[in-house]
């Protein structure tokens, strides 16, 4: 049930920002902004649940949990470059959008480094040699 609230609100500002960008297009963003970040803040808990979670998984997996930590960590870039690119969109700065998506990538790439060379040196390891 909380998909609909978040639905409903989402279309209640979509139709309020229609409205208000004919007169006052700053309103309109902003109203744009402050439901998204609404949206969010609604989300946090059920955000701090999944981490939760996955801890507890990796605990009871005896996965190491600097691993884990490292890829809640790119997913949480992900979804920040993703939002703020989507903000910045709906600014009509499609430029600026795609420098943030850009970055995020890389702050990705540079914190997967770590777990990518795990990843080889265990593939190495069971390879056999000749």
């Amino acid at each position: 049930m909380q998909i609909i609230q978040i639905v409903g609100l989402g279309l209640v500002a979509t139709f309020l920002a229609l409205v208000i960008k004919e007169q006052k297009p700053n309103f309109a963003f902003l109203l744009v902004v402050f439901t998204g970040c609404v949206i969010f803040l609604y989300l946090v808990d059920q955000i701090y649940e999944i981490i939760r979670m996955i801890e507890k998984i990796a605990v009871n997996a005896n996965v190491n949990l600097i691993y884990v930590e490292t890829i809640m960590k790119i997913i949480g870039i992900a979804y920040i470059a993703e939002f703020g690119a989507q903000l910045t969109k709906d600014a009509g700065q499609g430029a600026i959008a795609s420098k943030i998506e850009l970055g995020g990538k890389i702050l990705i790439l540079t914190m997967a480094i770590p777990i990518l060379t795990v990843i080889i040196e265990t593939v190495i390891k069971m390879i056999p040699e000749f």
